[in-house]
C-alpha cells in the first residue's frame, strides 16, 4: 500500500483542521429506516486516532492542530431519519462556529447517504459545513467509490476524491491522500481547479471490481491521470445503483492547477469509463437460487459460499429477508440430518430483535419453534417458521446483541437481534460453528471480502431479491432524471467536463 505522507512548506502558522462527516449508505428501495440506534458517534481526541494516519507519531499529526468534532457512522441500512441527520448536522455546524476558526476542514463522507425528505443529503452537509466555516476556510471531502458525486457537492467544496479500489482495500489511503492534500492547499495556498462531469452509467459493486478487468485498467488510468504535471488528484466514483435520486450515477473529477490538462484527462477519463461499460461483468459465477444449488449439489467443494445478494446489509440491505431461507429450510439436501446423508449448511444470517431473543433466553439444548423474519422487508416472502435445536447463544455480541444458532437438521440458521453482516472467520467461530468444515456457506453480501474469498473452495453469486436486488430492472428506478445505462441507456455519451 502506498503511504501519503504531508510534504509541505513550513510557515510560522499551525493549522488547524476540523473534521467531521456523516458515514452511511441507504438503500432508497428498502423499507429499513436509519434512526439513533444505527450510529456510532465519535469526538474531539477519540475521532482523531480513529484514523492510522493520525494518531500520535504519525507525520500527518504534526503537520496541523487536528480537531475532532463529530463523526456519526452506521452500517448501511435504509434512509435516515430526517430528524437524526439534521440533529448531527445541527451538532456539527455549531461545533464548527464555536471552536473556529479553521483553516480547513476533513469531511468524511460515503457519498450515497439518502435522507428523508432530501435528495442530495451530503451536498446539504457540505454546504452546511461550507456556511459554518466560512469562504476562506478549505473543505476536503473524502468519499466511498460507490459514494454519488453530484455538481453542487463538487461546486461546494474544494477538495475531493474517493478511493480507487472496489471493493474497498483503499479507505485508509485514499482519506489520508484527502488529508495530505488538504493539508498541503493549507500551508502553500491556492485553491485548486477541479474538472467535473457525470457519466450515465449506473452498476451494482459487483460488476465493478478492481480485482478483474475491465475495472482493473480502469482505475490504473486513473492513478496514472493523477500523476501527470498540473494534476493534484483524479477520482472516479461509480455512484450507487440502489437509490433512486437524480444524483446516482458514474462521475469524474480531476483537480489541480492546469485547467486544459484537467478537462482534457477528466473526458478521457468519463469515455474510457462509458466505452468499457458492457465488458463491466459480475465478479463470479452468478446465477438463480436454483442454479446456484444445483452447482453446490453437482460438486464437492468444501464449503462452497453462496452470496445472498439481495439482502446485504453492507450494501443496504433490511437483514431480514427470508426469501432464500425459506427455500433452504424445504430443501430436502438440508432438512436430512448429516448423519442420515445430507449436507450441512450455514446461514447467516437473519435478523429479529424478538426471535432472536426468545431463542437466547430457551438456552443452547432447547427445542424451539419460532417464526422469524420479515418483520422490515417483508417484500418478498414473510416470516419463516424454525423448528430445531439451539446449538449457540451469544448475549453481547457488539452488532449483533443477542445471537442465537438454532440447527434445523444439518441447516445452521443465526438469528440476530440486531442487523449483522458475517464476513470473517472469526463472525462464525465466535458463536461455535465452523465455516471452512461445513457443505454450504450462505452469507448476505455481493462479493466477497479477503477471508472469505480465501476461505471458499468454489462460490457463486446468487441473484435472490431485496432491497439491494442486483437485477436493478426489478427495482423499478422512477427519480434518476434521465438516461442512464443500463437501466434506460442513452443512445450516446459526449462527456463535456466542466471546471468549477
Amino acid at each position: 500500500m502506498r503511504v501519503y505522507t504531508a510534504r509541505v512548506t513550513r510557515t510560522p502558522h499551525r493549522p488547524r483542521i476540523a473534521i467531521c462527516g456523516v458515514v452511511i449508505e441507504s438503500s432508497t428501495f428498502s423499507p429499513h429506516r436509519s434512526g439513533w440506534e444505527a450510529f456510532t458517534l465519535l469526538r474531539g481526541n477519540e475521532l482523531v486516532r480513529r484514523y492510522p494516519f493520525l494518531r500520535d507519531g504519525a507525520p500527518l499529526r504534526r503537520e496541523a492542530e487536528w480537531v475532532g468534532v463529530l463523526r456519526a457512522a452506521a452500517l448501511p441500512g435504509g434512509p435516515v431519519l430526517t430528524d437524526v441527520y439534521e440533529s448531527v448536522r445541527a451538532e456539527i455546524c455549531l461545533a464548527l462556529e464555536a471552536q473556529g476558526p479553521f483553516d480547513g476542514v476533513l469531511l468524511d463522507v460515503h457519498g450515497a447517504m439518502s435522507v428523508l425528505g432530501y435528495t442530495d443529503a451530503e451536498a446539504d452537509l457540505a454546504r452546511a459545513v461550507r456556511s459554518a466555516v466560512g469562504p476562506d476556510c478549505l473543505v476536503a471531502a473524502s468519499m466511498d467509490v460507490h459514494g454519488n458525486l453530484s455538481r453542487e457537492l463538487a461546486r461546494t467544496v474544494d477538495l475531493v476524491a474517493c478511493h480507487r479500489t472496489a471493493a474497498h482495500e483503499d479507505d485508509d489511503e485514499a482519506r489520508e491522500r484527502v488529508a495530505t492534500h488538504l493539508v498541503r492547499r493549507v500551508h502553500d495556498g491556492g485553491r485548486p481547479h477541479k474538472a467535473w462531469v457525470q457519466v450515465p452509467v449506473l452498476l451494482p459493486g459487483e460488476r465493478v471490481s478492481t480485482r478483474q478487468e475491465p475495472a482493473r485498467g480502469v482505475y490504473a488510468d486513473v492513478a496514472r491521470v493523477a500523476d501527470l504535471p498540473g494534476v493534484l488528484d483524479a477520482s472516479l466514483w461509480l455512484g450507487y445503483a440502489w437509490a433512486d435520486e437524480p444524483r446516482c450515477r458514474a462521475a469524474v473529477v480531476v483537480s489541480g492547477d492546469d485547467p486544459d490538462v484537467l478537462v482534457r484527462e477528466a473526458a478521457r477519463l468519463a469515455r474510457r469509463y462509458w466505452d468499457a461499460r458492457d465488458d463491466l461483468g459480475l465478479v463470479a459465477p452468478a446465477g438463480t437460487y436454483e442454479e446456484c444449488l444445483a452447482a453446490v449439489l453437482a460438486g464437492d467443494a468444501r464449503p462452497f459460499v453462496l452470496s445472498d445478494t439481495g439482502d446485504n446489509p453492507l450494501a443496504g440491505g433490511a437483514g431480514d429477508v427470508t426469501w432464500t431461507l425459506a427455500r433452504l429450510l424445504d430443501e430436502p439436501a438440508f432438512t436430512v440430518p448429516p448423519e442420515a446423508g445430507g449436507r450441512t449448511a450455514i446461514y447467516a444470517s437473519l435478523s429479529d430483535a424478538a426471535a432472536a431473543r426468545a431463542v437466547a433466553d430457551a438456552g443452547v439444548g432447547a427445542v424451539v419453534e419460532v417464526d422469524a423474519g420479515a418483520r422490515v422487508d417483508a417484500g418478498s416472502h414473510g416470516p419463516v417458521t424454525l423448528r430445531g435445536v439451539v446449538e449457540h447463544v451469544r448475549e453481547d455480541d457488539p452488532v449483533g446483541g443477542a445471537v442465537a444458532v438454532v440447527a434445523v437438521g444439518g441447516l445452521k440458521v443465526v438469528l440476530t437481534e440486531r442487523r449483522r453482516p458475517y464476513h470473517l472467520e472469526s463472525d462464525f467461530t465466535a458463536i461455535g460453528l465452523d465455516p471452512r468444515g461445513t457443505d454450504v456457506l450462505v452469507v448476505k453480501i455481493g462479493d466477497l471480502d479477503t477471508e472469505l474469498r480465501d476461505m471458499a473452495e468454489d462460490w457463486m453469486l446468487m441473484l435472490t431479491p431485496g432491497g439491494v436486488d442486483q437485477d436493478l430492472g426489478r427495482l423499478v428506478h422512477r427519480g434518476l432524471g434521465g438516461p442512464v445505462y443500463p437501466i434506460d441507456p442513452p443512445d450516446s455519451y459526449d462527456p463535456r467536463p466542466e471546471l468549477l
